[in-house]
């Protein structure tokens, strides 16, 4: 029998090679860690098919044959346990059960006997294909092939013959069998018991790979015009208006049109196989961070809302590639209605995009009717993902967010809504923007070029090797949690009729909003392009010697290492001199030679572009930025004078730079950087419990290198300090003129080509946190003037200002 089996899988293999691709998920740590336990799997179905491929996943992981088996105590077991046979062809006849329940029960008891014995079974998901299933009962080809439980062998055929190059292999954690013993027993009833839990396993995984049933835009049309907020606003409109109620449905059908996606698996596929090309073309490497949260988070049944930062147009289409990568359904992607155009619309439609004005105009019908498109998606569980800063960030830095779609997320969650929604911060990073060039143009006042064919085309010729991108999903944000936390009572306001806007909403929305966007920057990606901005710009004239290059990067890289700004943030493993090879491959700067060896610096254009990915960073360099300053500008500080500046000073920059840290966290990581700083020689500690720094010129070079990326930062705070204790008191409005006409000006006169130095927007952040750190007061007739306690904040800034900034601001 054996030999019949080895030979019916020999020839088997033929045209499985031919037929079969599989991608390979592994989240279990049995094939990077030997071990010396017997090693088990247990899949769902007893197939041919399913063990052939399976062994040659488990050969690419480095782990034992599938088909082999194991011996223990003298008892030999099959290797792997499948749950159920195939289902017979006809109707009559009755599926036996497998050997998983007796040899599972077996080893069990094996386990029981033998207190040293601690095999592990590994539970293998092999899904064929990413069809969900449809909302349909008419039969057809996808009915034909779409998976079931236990499919018969026909069936089977035409799977692997259809979806063969599309298969899912995903390892999950190891079970251990000494766990289960020793926690539930070895009787009959806790084998039964395991079995039952493997099953809601494998589904659970099924579905978050596959996604919830597949709701036709025609079906999802009946149900948005039989929901009672649309249905009342459609009445309201008719009697507002005085037109008749069936032209109000015929411009809520035009609205839903234009909102609604029209979701395609198969489109998604040839998608997909165009990226994995695109993508090897562009890209020397995707790097990954964190997307095993992801599928913890799917597989216990939370729905999730995907919120990434927005650096470029790139962003939809990576994202969406990795989440299909990482073996995940593809989310519902909410896209500015720009990209509506021709034929780009219809392929980001079928891609899973969902069109968004970018204003609703006090249109009520509209944003009634997206925000119960919206509502029906999560109802219907489908994975969202959309942008809070509402447009591409022109200058590298996150944007202030937008809150309306997350409003209209809490607001579904009022619905009644019974799963968890979790909001999963996502940074991406390029080590090249497409789009970087007409940032500046933009930003110097030229026309936004409204996005078309012409322009894709246009971009698609201009494709070269962009260097690396960078995918890290952040620290997953429980929506309901974060709501028990921040108003207990929230659950009061659930109407599963009406759409509730509480009093408390807006505030909320605003907390959380400030929240995603610090947990993005807590997960940024330093990269070799970025760090030799940030440290270029440091610099005079933007120029340094090769070799002092290299040196700063391993200063820079090293002190984060030590020194974490976060623990999601991500790190190159490479040496400095490897980054900037790295760095002039791609044509970033300049190198020129001279006598005394080579010079890297950076053009005029190359100036604007590399600010871009220098201010990707700055956020995670703030913190050891100031440590420094104040360590430069002082012979000696005390350690706890010191803290208490750094403190003060992270709090004005942290809504302005989305810093997560609180008072107590910079406290702990200014002990770890200057701990970092003593270890490398550049600080001493007296036994009075002052800091000082080395008198080594080239350990002092790097101080003065770091201090200076938050140099920019400390104008603005000393033009604001400056003007307020001088001119005070004087309107919001007033002063923000005023420090944005010195900030140009400052702009001019140190060659500070940086739009965001200047904006309005972001003086007008900095402002506002004065006020709210109690620097800036408001008078009784409702202007600025400075409080008591802004001569001491003023004094510590002016003391870490330059001489001739501080005079360009008293003129």
């Amino acid at each position: 029998m054996l030999a019949l089996r080895s030979f019916f899988y020999f020839f088997l293999n033929f045209p499985l090679k031919l037929l079969v691709r599989c991608k390979i998920i592994n989240d279990s740590q049995s094939a990077t860690e030997p071990l010396n336990n017997p090693i088990f799997y247990i899949v769902r179905h007893q197939s041919a098919s399913d063990l052939l491929t399976l062994q040659s996943a488990c050969k690419k992981q480095n782990l034992p044959d599938p088909l082999g088996q194991v011996s223990i105590n003298g008892k030999i077991f099959n290797r792997t346990l499948c749950l159920a046979k195939p289902t017979p062809i006809f109707s009559w006849c009755k599926a036996s059960e497998t050997a998983a329940s007796s040899q599972g029960l077996e080893l069990l008891k094996l386990h029981a006997l033998d207190e040293s014995l601690d095999a592990k079974l590994i539970p293998v998901n092999l899904i064929w294909g990413r069809t969900p299933t449809k909302e349909r009962t008419n039969l057809n080809i996808g009915t034909l092939i779409a998976d079931q439980e236990s499919p018969n062998w026909l069936r089977k055929f035409f799977i692997v013959l259809f979806l063969g190059r599309d298969t899912l292999v995903r390892f999950s954690e190891a079970f251990s069998f000494r766990d289960i013993t020793d926690n539930h027993g070895s009787d009959e009833v806790a084998a039964h018991k395991f079995l039952r839990v493997a099953r809601f396993h494998f589904h659970r995984q099924t579905i978050a790979a596959k996604g919830p049933r597949l709701m036709h835009r025609k079906q999802m049309f009946t149900a948005l015009f039989a929901n009672p907020s649309i249905k009342r606003m459609i009445s309201d409109e008719a009697k507002s208006k005085k037109i008749p109620a069936a032209d109000v449905k015929k411009q809520a059908l035009a609205m839903m049109n234009e909102i609604a996606g029209d979701y395609s698996v198969s489109w998604v596929r040839f998608g997909e196989i165009i990226l994995h090309w695109l993508w090897a073309r562009l890209y020397s490497a995707i790097n990954v961070t964190n997307a095993k949260v992801l599928r913890k988070l799917a597989q216990d049944g939370h729905e999730i809302i995907y919120v990434p930062c927005h650096r470029s147009h790139m962003d939809y289409l990576l994202l969406s590639y990795v989440i299909l990568q990482e073996g995940l359904v593809m989310p519902r992607i909410a896209a500015g209605i720009n990209l509506n155009f021709w034929p780009a619309g219809t392929v980001f439609r079928k891609g899973g995009a969902f069109f968004i004005r970018r204003s609703f105009g006090g249109n009520r019908l509209y944003s009634t009717i997206f925000r119960e498109y919206l509502g029906l998606l999560f109802e219907r569980g489908y994975s969202v993902k959309y942008y809070t800063e509402g447009g591409r960030s022109r200058t590298g830095r996150l944007l202030a967010p937008k809150t309306g779609m997350l409003a209209m997320t809490i607001q579904s969650l009022l619905r009644g809504i019974d799963r968890p929604l979790t909001l999963v911060p996502v940074y991406i990073g390029y080590e090249h923007v497409m789009e970087v060039g007409t940032y500046h143009k933009e930003l110097s006042g030229g026309e936004k070029k409204g996005e078309s064919m012409f322009g894709v085309l246009k971009a698609i010729k201009s494709l070269r090797n962009y260097g690396n991108g960078y995918v890290n999903f952040g620290e997953p944000m429980n929506i309901n949690e974060f709501l028990n936390k921040q108003v207990p009572n929230w659950k009061d306001a659930i109407d599963p009729i009406a759409p509730q806007k509480p009093t408390w909403l807006t505030p909320t929305v605003n907390i959380l909003a400030n929240k995603v966007m610090e947990n993005i920057n807590k997960s940024a990606a330093l990269n070799g392009v970025a760090l030799t901005a940030l440290i270029l710009h440091a610099s005079k004239n933007k120029a340094l010697a090769k070799m002092e290059l290299q040196t700063q990067l391993d200063f820079f890289l090293n002190l984060q290492r030590q020194a974490p700004f976060s623990e999601q943030l991500t790190i190159p493993e490479e040496t400095g001199a490897q980054l900037l090879t790295h760095v002039i491959s791609l044509n970033k700067v300049t190198i020129t030679e001279d006598s005394f060896g080579s010079l890297v610096s950076l053009s005029d254009t190359a100036k604007l572009e590399m600010r871009y990915y220098r201010n990707n960073i700055l956020h995670t360099f703030v913190l050891p930025a100031l440590i420094c300053r104040l360590l430069d500008r002082q012979n000696k500080i005390n350690q706890d004078e010191l803290i208490a500046k750094v403190q003060a000073l992270m709090a004005l920059l942290k809504e302005d730079l989305f810093l997560y840290q609180d008072s107590e966290q910079v406290a702990t990581q200014t002990h770890q950087i200057l701990a970092a700083l003593q270890a490398k020689d550049i600080t001493t500690l007296s036994k009075a419990g002052f800091w000082s720094l080395t008198d080594d010129m080239v350990l002092l070079s790097q101080v003065h290198a770091m201090a200076e990326c938050v140099d920019e930062s400390l104008q603005r705070l000393a033009i604001i300090t400056s003007l307020t204790s001088r001119l005070g008191p004087l309107s919001k409005r007033d002063l923000e003129s005023k420090v944005v006409a010195i900030a140009k000006r400052l702009s001019v006169l140190n060659n500070i080509n940086a739009p965001e130095f200047t904006d309005k927007r972001a003086q007008s952040t900095l402002i506002a946190s004065m006020r709210q750190h109690g620097y800036i007061e408001i008078n009784d007739d409702g202007l600025l003037i400075a409080s008591s306690s802004m001569a001491e904040i003023k004094a510590t800034i002016i003391n870490l200002v330059d001489i001739e900034v501080l005079q360009s601001i008293a003129r």
